[in-house]
């Protein structure tokens, strides 16, 4: 898993690449000082140096950490590492993997890391089975639904919109969270907002912009970002 460090401090960038350095599945690719450098590191680095995961601080110079989260078009898993606790719950409402107070703990990091999707982990990681149907609940109403049947999640804030058939119920459950429970094999995620059931796709095109959009055979259109349009053409191609 490729990782970014990004903090506007020098030691605590040197102290999370030590905490780091005892786990090998990831692979730290770059460091940033500040929400620009960050920026350029995630939207402009070629596909074999993307990174996976985004270790960030939240107060930086001109730039927020949540400013930087706004701008990106394609978000990769966050953990955020700060010195403040005043953030957390605004920091799972954008999606985070988890929210690390410095001095980070080595236990916590090693919790957190736990935390990322199975489509992101190493192959020898041992990962929970994937949901084959879930206990759905929306007010009143209550469904028992096979995952195969769920042709898109849409995010929410820290709930997720699960599609099937014609209906639409909203869940208390991140995108990050369910995306680390399905197949990586037959769900993918299309960017910050959407994953989409592999095998529900209908046909793909060039959007304006060059990346792909997707029609569902339930004529639902969505727009990837650019970065995995091109993980779908490797996944799509013989």
């Amino acid at each position: 898993m490729k990782a970014l460090i990004v903090d506007d401090e020098r030691i605590a960038r040197q102290e999370l690449r030590r905490l780091l350095a005892v786990h090998p599945e990831i692979e730290i690719v770059g460091e940033a000082r500040n929400g620009e450098e960050a920026r350029a590191a995630i939207e402009r680095s070629p596909p074999d140096l993307a990174p996976d995961v985004v270790f960030l601080d939240i107060q930086m110079p001109g730039m927020t950490g949540f400013d930087l989260l706004e701008r990106l078009e394609d978000v990769p898993q966050v953990i955020f590492t700060t010195a403040y606790d005043a953030y957390a719950i605004k920091a799972f409402e954008v999606n985070a993997l988890d929210y690390l107070m410095k001095p980070i703990a080595p236990e916590r990091l090693a919790a957190a890391l736990r935390k990322i999707p199975a489509r992101l982990a190493p192959p020898a990681r041992t990962q929970t089975a994937p949901l084959e149907q879930v206990f759905v609940r929306d007010g009143e109403r209550c469904w028992i639904v096979r995952i195969a049947e769920i042709h898109l999640f849409e995010s929410e804030g820290n709930y997720t919109r699960l599609c099937f058939g014609k209906e639409r119920p909203l869940i208390l459950r991140s995108l990050a969270a369910l995306e680390a429970r399905l197949d990586p094999a037959v769900f993918f995620r299309a960017g910050r907002k959407h994953i989409v059931n592999l095998k529900w796709i209908d046909r793909v095109e060039t959007g304006v912009a060059g990346n792909l959009v997707v029609t569902l055979k339930t004529g639902q259109t969505v727009e990837m970002s650019r970065r995995q349009s091109s993980r779908l053409k490797d996944t799509l191609s013989l």
